[in-house]
């Protein structure tokens, strides 16, 4: 039986002398949240990778920047780059995502960076 050989290279050639985002700029299409677009980190089911947060999944948050286009971790991990999605900033209060966190410190957030797929309108 013969081993499936994967292109690990094809990123890395594609972004030489453009780099990484950028070169995946006008791939994703229209951006679906803008900021300022309140937002709720869907509960996904994952496979082997992912970057969303277990502890950010069902919270609500707030979008403070579109970021770039690139394709979702999750989809690098199996060597599909073909697909590039909208990476968002989105900021949370700590309450949301830690019910017992003080009221002393009600104002602390936390902001992270989340692909498109993991975000829905709450």
């Amino acid at each position: 039986m013969s081993k499936i050989e994967h292109d690990r290279t094809h990123h890395a050639a594609k972004a030489t002398g453009i780099g990484d985002p950028q070169c995946f700029h006008g791939e994703a299409g229209p951006a679906k949240f803008k900021v300022g677009d309140e937002v709720r980190v869907r509960n996904l089911p994952d496979l082997f990778y992912t970057r969303c947060q277990v502890y950010t999944r069902g919270a609500v948050g707030r979008v403070t920047e579109v970021v770039y286009e690139s394709p979702a971790a999750e989809d690098e991990s199996w060597d599909n780059t073909d697909q590039p999605e909208w990476f968002y900033s989105v900021v949370f209060r700590q309450k949301e995502l830690w019910p017992d966190y003080p009221d002393l410190y009600e104002n602390d957030t936390l902001e992270t960076e989340f692909s498109e797929r993991w975000l829905e309108a709450p």
